[in-house]
């Protein structure tokens, strides 16, 4: 893949810090958004950057409310450690402005406290086109093919603060 004529390798670039938070409701139920930037269907659970002199939680809390539009929800567990996940070579120099290989994330496990009425999608830079509550098993289907090994592990890692509603 090619940036303005030159040749990018996936080595040659550095990963975003990022977190990641997996929002569970009253039910056990996980929140997915459909992306609006993707041609083929991808969903997934919030996530962005972390800006300079922000901690990951704090990082979430900011992310939950710019990207649905509340944050009404409470901290139970962040992964111990950072998982990291490359772009896929047709993505690089282009996904993630073109200047990350992927991500390097903090994953973070909160409670949603509000109502569903709370969720608002369209925010002032939409993420999302769509969004659902989904137990915490059917993920794997809905996500991105590069992403899987990453959701995989934070739902081993969370799997126990979820549950199928009955």
């Amino acid at each position: 893949m090619s940036r303005q004529g030159v040749h990018l390798r996936h080595e040659d670039l550095p990963y975003r810090p990022c977190v990641g938070v997996m929002l569970i409701n009253r039910e056990g139920l996980v929140f997915v958004g459909k992306r609006i930037d993707q041609t083929v269907e991808g969903w997934q659970m919030p996530q962005g950057g972390i800006d300079d002199g922000e901690s990951p939680l704090e990082a979430a809390f900011r992310e939950l409310k710019e990207e649905i539009g509340t944050n009404n929800a409470e901290f139970l567990r962040e992964l111990d450690e950072w998982l990291e996940y490359d772009l896929p070579a047709h993505l690089l120099g282009i996904g993630l402005h073109g200047r990350y290989r992927g991500q390097r994330q903090k994953w973070i496990a909160m409670r949603f406290r509000g109502d569903d009425s709370e969720i608002d999608i369209a925010t002032p830079q939409p993420e999302f086109e769509s969004w659902k509550w989904l137990a915490i098993e059917a993920l794997p289907r809905l996500i991105v093919p590069f992403k899987r090994d990453t959701y995989a592990k934070v739902i081993a890692a969370f799997r126990d603060l979820a549950f199928t509603a009955s």
